[in-house]
């Protein structure tokens, strides 16, 4: 039997985050992964999908990602190779809450602490034809070697937007099929709305409130499914723990990413990332991997888990931090919201991007509660939201504060002037 001071299930963005960390620490860590190191995100998630988002055709964008992915591939391959850190390329199972199991090999390792962080996995709804050979997810989608001339994306979220954005720039005749009756659900519904018209004057044909039932009926070359992900924990012998999955498939969890919330004992075991269905994001799952790694080593960190902000990339992007005014609403929570336009803003005319609108969330004390935006660069609008929120800013603070001019950062402050 091996050991080690903490073994991690897992080399995606949590679990190299993780062992990275870790071994910086001075830990002995050993890293199983079955596939490429990188996980869904680098190999057939975030990274590939920005390659398409920011290429001019279909040919240019599978050119960018075949340089691309393995580029960074390598380089997490680089973080693995510290002295401190053993990778082991295979899968592993739980023997008991300090033991796995190799597989195929049948090694056998031991840890202080054991870290989860196997991801997720595309969700399917039940619907009639999952066997119709037109039917792809998204890795599915990106392994394609010729542009479909028409495209059905089932599912209006991030995923599907963003490939329905791409794919309609490439040339794609694309239709989104949506059950609900707004894009983005996450998003502010006047954003997510005015997104979607925006879209639609581009091409993509939206159909709304509608439900598949039969995948036969769907007139497409190409069938997308992207109606979200669910946590990946086939195969991990969770029953040996007692381990008892949350109705969504997730690995419950406490705030230090423990599973001890399911029994005192499995304090040692932490799960971290999308298998834990908490905030399903690569980011998010870095930075629990740095809360987990601090717990473990007794260190105290400030990091703000209710402040987590995302982005859509399509074109024009959208972004988003804190509730949307929907949601501020439904909580009954006092708020002001603040408006401004891409098309008042300086730069934005200057790039041909006058389309957009950011909306900030004001609380009565002037406590800066959130912001939702779509429009050029949003993502790096709001990601300036997020910090001034990480440190409880509020609204006359942030009007205080000088923007460069001309940047798009001035509509967060024309926003906050009022």
């Amino acid at each position: 039997m091996k050991e080690a001071n903490l073994i991690i299930i897992g080399a995606g963005p949590g679990g190299y985050r993780a062992a990275e960390y870790a071994a910086k620490q001075g830990l002995k860590v050993v890293v199983f992964e079955g596939s490429e190191v990188g996980g869904t995100c680098l190999n057939v998630g975030c990274i590939p999908t920005k390659t398409y988002v920011h290429s001019a055709t279909f040919d240019e964008a599978r050119e960018r990602m075949a340089a691309v992915v393995p580029q960074l591939r390598q380089g997490v391959e680089g973080i693995l190779s510290n002295p401190n850190i053993t990778l082991v390329r295979e899968k592993a199972r739980f023997v008991d809450a300090h033991t796995v199991e190799a597989s195929p090999s049948g090694e056998v390792w031991r840890g202080v602490n054991i870290i989860i962080a196997t991801g997720s996995e595309t969700k399917m709804i039940p619907v009639q034809g999952l066997d119709d050979p037109r039917l792809v997810d998204s890795t599915g989608l990106l392994a394609l070697e010729s542009l479909p001339k028409r495209l059905c994306i089932i599912g209006a979220g991030v995923i599907g937007m963003e490939f329905a954005s791409a794919f309609q720039r490439f040339g794609s005749d694309v239709t989104v099929i949506e059950f609900l009756k707004e894009c983005l659900p996450a998003l502010d519904s006047d954003i997510a709305k005015r997104l979607r018209k925006t879209l639609e004057k581009k091409g993509i044909t939206f159909k709304m409130k509608t439900a598949v039932q039969n995948l036969a009926d769907i007139d497409a070359d190409v069938i997308l499914m992207a109606t979200g992900r669910k946590p990946r924990t086939e195969g991990l012998n969770l029953e040996a723990l007692g381990v008892t999955l949350a109705p969504n498939g997730a690995i419950p969890v406490n705030e230090n990413y423990q599973l001890s919330t399911l029994n005192s004992q499995l304090s040692t075991v932490y799960a971290i990332g999308d298998v834990n269905g908490r905030q399903m994001l690569a980011h998010a799952a870095e930075m629990q991997a740095i809360r987990a790694v601090n717990h473990i080593i007794g260190k105290k960190d400030g990091i703000r888990f209710d402040v987590m902000p995302a982005a859509i990339f399509t074109t024009p992007e959208a972004a988003c931090v804190g509730p949307s005014e929907d949601q501020l609403k439904e909580r009954g929570i006092a708020y002001t919201c603040r408006k401004s336009f891409w098309r008042a803003n300086g730069k934005a005319l200057a790039m041909d991007e006058a389309e957009g609108l950011l909306k900030l969330f004001v609380g009565s004390a002037g406590l800066i509660l959130g912001c939702h935006a779509y429009g050029a660069h949003s993502a790096d609008i709001i990601q300036e939201v997020s910090v001034l929120m990480c440190k409880d800013t509020t609204v006359g603070e942030l009007a205080d504060m000088v923007h460069i001019h001309p940047t798009l950062s001035e509509i967060l402050l024309a926003a906050a002037e009022g």
